[in-house]
């Protein structure tokens, strides 16, 4: 005689037309607000168009030129140097110091909201601050006590205006990367930091082999936001260069606004499309990299 099998029914669960409602908006949002424009601005960099008009089909034109112009080159050259020193810059001094906003320290809570101060303040504003003091202050002070490399603007040297871009986004930027940091330190045991020591390890020992390994998960999250928002740095340099000397300090979000701006529509917006696939490779790399090996 053979045996019953269960038969196993899937069911589909209903979904409430409340849900459906809810949602319709956001997507019709999303349409009209980014994907439509992405697909008009994609089809458009296959043509001759300034923005308005009339225009005619080119091709790939736009996009070989692309590849031949020193000046789009030397943009994506510059902001993807700027974005790799920026995160080490600003993830190294961040750690550093939630390590040492974490510690049995005095007024280790009013430390903490006076490193936090610059993330309210606007980017454009800390620029423009920022471009007096390089231009003004400190070289006034170099020349005071007689130190011959800054008495002029480092902004306008080409070698050292990178620099001066570093230092600004790194001090506007740590205060949020901090805030992620200090969660992170905060989530571990204390009574492993206790064990470590009970076995004789020493501070040293136990940041390498506790702190950093248990904080991770904070440590990859912090890299993949800041780097996506180094690569589309724009408003810093505005304020701060507006990408000189010369194009030294272009980034390639600027010289997409700057073509906007000048009548290369078309040729900005192969541009963009480029460094819109770039952004797509990174993303997916980064995430290959980092998919299972450390979580929060």
């Amino acid at each position: 005689m053979a045996l019953p099998t269960k038969v196993r029914v899937r069911t589909r669960r209903r979904v409430e037309p409340v849900f459906y409602a809810m949602l319709l908006p956001t997507v019709l949002l999303f349409t009209l607000a980014i994907t439509l424009p992405a697909v008009m601005g994609i089809t458009l960099s296959f043509t001759n168009s300034v923005g308005f008009g009339e225009f005619e089909f080119i091709g790939l034109t736009n996009y070989v030129a692309i590849f031949s112009d020193p000046e789009i080159l030397q943009a994506y050259l510059f902001t993807l140097g700027f974005a790799v020193v920026a995160v080490v810059v600003v993830n190294a001094i961040a750690f550093l110091l939630a390590m040492a906003l974490t510690a049995k320290i005095r007024a280790k809570v009013g430390l903490r909201a006076v490193f936090v101060l610059p993330m309210v303040i606007s980017s454009l504003v800390i620029a423009y601050v920022f471009n007096y003091l390089f231009s003004n202050s400190l070289p006034a002070v170099a020349s005071a006590v007689g130190f011959g490399p800054l008495q002029e603007s480092v902004l306008a040297n080409p070698d050292l205006a990178w620099l001066a871009v570093v230092a600004v986004t790194a001090w506007q930027s740590i205060p949020a990367t901090l805030l992620i940091y200090i969660a992170g330190v905060l989530s571990i045991p204390s009574d492993v930091y206790e064990a470590a020591a009970l076995d004789g390890a020493s501070a040293g020992r136990q940041l390498f082999a506790i702190t950093v390994p248990l904080t991770a998960g904070y440590i990859l999250i912090n890299v993949i936001i800041s780097f996506k928002n180094f690569m589309n740095a724009y408003d810093v340099i505005v304020g701060l260069t507006d990408g000189g000397p010369g194009t030294a300090t272009t980034s390639v979000a600027m010289s997409i606004f700057k073509g906007f701006t000048n009548g290369d529509y078309s040729y900005q917006m192969a541009n963009a499309t480029i460094f819109f696939l770039i952004a797509i490779v990174i993303a997916l790399l980064q995430l290959r990299t980092t998919r299972g090996k450390a979580t929060l």
